[in-house]
């Protein structure tokens, strides 16, 4: 299939490449206070979070900001602290389904061969 083709066919793999997502997780310093938090294994207050990073907090919380608009994160508020953590299930199964839709377009062993 050439490239103008398989532009115009629908498969689940459309509807997995989240660009949103993958923003979010495009900048070092999200993907370390990603990191940070998925390996304290709790939710952390952005004070908290603060740590893991260079970055002063407004810095720290903006991105916390665009992790929680992707669906990476939650953010809860008690008082005036608020405090974020990891959705794993979401991400899980946003990465397994994405893994999955990627394998079912590879082609087929000797098929590439055959076309030519």
């Amino acid at each position: 299939m050439k490239p103008q083709e398989a532009s115009q066919c629908c498969g689940p793999i459309d509807d997995l490449l989240d660009a949103e997502l993958f923003k979010a997780l495009g900048e070092p310093t999200r993907l370390k206070l990603l990191s940070c938090l998925a390996k304290c294994g709790r939710a952390c207050s952005v004070t908290e979070l603060t740590e893991c990073c260079v970055v002063d907090f407004s810095v720290v919380s903006r991105h916390l900001g665009v992790l929680e608009k992707a669906g990476v994160v939650t953010a809860t508020k008690q008082g005036r602290t608020v405090f974020y953590e990891v959705r794993y299930k979401h991400l899980t199964v946003a990465f397994r389904s994405l893994a999955k839709a990627v394998e079912g377009c590879r082609p087929k062993r000797g098929a590439a061969k055959a076309s030519l």
